[in-house]
């Protein structure tokens, strides 16, 4: 056989004794720890956030190949779908000026944070979601969960939460919609003791809140979306467990290069260790 093939008795032999292969066996274990790596991120990550991960634990591997990989095994990140907008502009409030003006990109934190809101379809009824992120990392500073709609329940103790874990500056923009739960007076009494500079996007604009509008794409699609109803107690928990252990530590923004907050805040203070030794 090995004559009529052309090919030599030793690799015939080598065949006996290893049947897979060392390249084969090379790919069957990259495919197990991207797997692994996939499963622990609970599907929400592609082939860039994914490689991003195998290269911090040491594996070098490119995008593409990772790509490759999932396609193989049928692995793929959880999709999106429309985002519905749930905005309420209709009242007589005041509006604020658009101070923001799309300047998404902070080189410094609490100098500009943004805010909006959204619902959570549950079996017993909705939850609403109010997040307060800083531009300078897309941290979520601030949120509050509840089964109402007013400011109260809302905007106000996501905004006092925000203070809580990184106090606010004098001066800084707080961006959100024209909702009501922003316009109102609770909510701007609140900025105005706070010394912030009230921001608001302009007349059916979701370009101007892009940064919330994006984190409620993705917080639906990598948590609410695939997945079967949940009671509204259940649904806390996963809300809990989502922002604090996954969004705000692990899960890597094309923002940041890709990096996680720590990393990306690693990077800044030896950043300014680095400027402060120099001078």
């Amino acid at each position: 056989m090995c004559k009529v093939l052309k090919v030599p008795r030793s690799s015939y032999y080598r065949w006996l004794k290893d049947p897979e292969g060392k390249r084969k066996r090379k790919y069957m274990e990259l495919d197990e720890k991207i797997r692994d790596a996939y499963f622990a991120a609970k599907g929400r990550n592609g082939s860039p956030r994914l490689a991003k991960d195998l290269q911090v634990s040491g594996i070098p591997v490119s995008r593409t190949t990772v790509a490759c990989h999932m396609k193989e095994m049928g692995l793929r990140s959880k999709l999106s779908r429309r985002f519905k907008v749930t905005t309420d502009a209709s009242h007589n409030y005041k509006v604020a000026p658009n101070l923001l003006n799309r300047r998404f990109n902070q080189n410094e934190p609490v100098k500009a944070c943004v805010s909006d809101l959204t619902y959570i379809p549950c079996k017993d009824g909705f939850l609403y979601l109010t997040c307060v992120l800083d531009l300078f990392d897309r941290k979520l500073i601030g949120w509050s969960i509840s089964d109402h709609m007013n400011a109260s329940h809302t905007v106000v103790p996501a905004i006092r939460m925000a203070n809580r874990n990184r106090p606010f500056g004098e001066g800084m923009i707080f961006h959100s919609d024209r909702g009501i739960q922003y316009a109102c007076k609770q909510t701007v009494n609140l900025l105005k003791s706070l010394k912030l500079e009230q921001s608001m996007s302009g007349k059916g604009n979701c370009w101007d809140n892009a940064v919330a509008e994006s984190f409620f794409k993705t917080f639906k699609s990598e948590l609410v979306y695939g997945t079967k109803l949940k009671t509204r107690e259940q649904m806390r928990l996963h809300v809990f467990e989502y922002i604090e252990s996954w969004y705000n530590h692990k899960r890597r923004f094309s923002a940041l290069g890709n990096l996680t907050i720590d990393e990306f805040w690693d990077q800044y203070n030896l950043k300014k260790e680095s400027i402060k030794n120099v001078a």
